[in-house]
């Protein structure tokens, strides 16, 4: 049953036409989310609750027109876009639309299981005493994470397009200590999916790895401080280039003229060695989608390729502003954002080398095992991420492990300094806030060599 009758989706758009718009499109959610939290060896607390809106879109030539409500009153959502429409004064047209349901293939998710509460508790405990068999293990937090949106979308164009998004993600952290010494591990697996996606986690490897990342670093020394050849390995590592080179690729940024790269098309902006896509079809990732908040099939985008600039990350007011095509990415965090061109499951793509190959090319240098977080300014792509677990490198080995490095410099220079790609690629979860609020996305890469960096060592 949809979730706003096509009758009055159909008057609320012609009204929008009649009142001199270009274009209007409704977009309408539902969304059903649960949050549990597990902290200090219980559940300390769980949320339930149901979101549901509406947002409509008046757009006048490059201009876009937007408010929302949760309301499906025939009269209030004509009421709303008389009162986006009175902004501007431009005469209108009268239309008869039959909308015409979209047929688009249906991205892979996991199954969308559900277990009863008690059962997700039993497991959230299992995890919990897993993580605390060693004693120097202060506090460990979990944050299980369940949602499903259903969005509808019509449009002047005649379009009709529904899709259910389920999504699943379990926050694993843990703080270690020992005397003055203290520590934190973190690790947060997520995808588009129901219950089968925690069957699927192998708790003890996860344990084993937080465990074992919290030991390295509660007893490392501190970093050393210069610029020196790196070595970031695959998964969380691709947050540098999500932060630093791929928010400067939206239309959001070049529609605006501040991206490095708005001019930059065809060019080369990166080492020939590094090619990255934006791709909304991998089945059950965290950040995919069968079509985006506009109603779009989603699609592979090639962002760069062999170093040269191939696409930019489009939406339909981007496509309107910068003439770049629309490429399925209109995004946004719920009813109450207009969609702007977002970033999906974003990633440098595999390479020739392996791992040892990389890091035996690096006399002396530093290994990024894990990446933390960090701040980048986009309009220049300055960039300084901490590293949560790193080593030093010496004569083409990894040494010893140190604390309190982070990597400092902008997003132009490192894709020019990346000369070595690994085969080894892997995709990590994560949450992305841009203009249209907070959205799911993925970060990765396989191992890449930098050949310079600026390294922030502790104080």
């Amino acid at each position: 049953m949809p979730l706003l009758s096509s009758q009055i989706a159909q008057d609320i758009i012609a009204h929008g036409i009649s009142l001199g718009a270009d274009f209007v499109d409704i977009f309408i959610e539902r969304t059903h989310a649960e949050n549990m939290v597990f902290k200090n060896s219980r559940a300390e607390d769980t949320q339930s609750g149901t979101l549901f809106g509406i947002g409509i879109r008046l757009i006048y030539g490059q201009q876009a027109l937007y408010g929302y409500t949760n309301s499906t009153d025939r009269e209030e959502l004509l009421r709303i876009t008389k009162l986006l429409a009175s902004r501007i004064n431009k005469e209108g047209r009268s239309v008869t639309l039959n909308f015409e349901n979209l047929s688009y293939p249906k991205i892979a998710t996991l199954n969308d299981k559900e277990v009863d509460a008690k059962y997700k508790l039993a497991y959230l405990k299992k995890t919990d005493e897993a993580l605390r068999t060693d004693s120097k293990v202060a506090q460990v937090m979990l944050n299980f994470i369940k949602k499903k949106q259903q969005i509808e979308v019509y449009n002047s164009d005649g379009l009709y397009a529904s899709e259910e998004r389920p999504y699943i993600r379990l926050f694993h952290q843990l703080v270690m200590k020992d005397g003055n010494l203290q520590t934190e591990a973190f690790h947060g697996p997520g995808a588009i999916g129901g219950w089968e996606f925690m069957e699927q986690l192998n708790r003890e490897e996860i344990v084993d790895t937080l465990l074992k990342q919290a030991n390295t670093t509660l007893y490392a020394g501190a970093c050393p401080a210069g610029k020196m050849p790196v070595v970031i390995d695959n998964g969380f590592g691709g947050v540098i280039f999500h932060e630093a080179c791929g928010h400067l690729l939206e239309t959001t940024a070049v529609e605006k003229k501040a991206s490095v790269f708005w001019d930059k098309m065809g060019e080369q902006i990166a080492h020939s060695a590094l090619s990255a896509v934006d791709d909304g079809t991998i089945a059950g990732a965290w950040g995919s989608l069968s079509i985006d908040d506009e109603g779009m099939p989603t699609q592979k985008t090639q962002l760069i390729e062999n170093g040269v600039l191939k696409h930019f990350i489009s939406d339909r007011m981007g496509e309107i502003k910068t003439g770049h095509k629309r490429t399925g990415s209109a995004r946004r965090q719920s009813y109450k954002f207009a969609p702007a061109s977002r970033m999906r499951n974003t990633f440098i793509e595999q390479g020739p080398y392996e791992l040892a190959e990389l890091i035996g090319s690096v006399p002396n240098g530093l290994y990024a095992k894990k990446m933390g977080g960090g701040s980048v300014n986009p309009a220049t792509g300055q960039f300084n991420f901490a590293v949560q677990e790193a080593y030093l490198i010496k004569d083409g080995k990894i040494t010893t492990p140190v604390r309190g490095a982070t990597l400092i410099g902008t997003g132009p220079d490192i894709m020019a300094k990346i000369s070595m790609v690994g085969e080894d690629l892997q995709l990590m979860a994560g949450m992305c806030g841009s203009v249209s609020g907070s959205i799911p996305t993925t970060v990765g890469q396989p191992p890449v060599k930098v050949d310079e960096i600026l390294v922030g060592g502790e104080a």
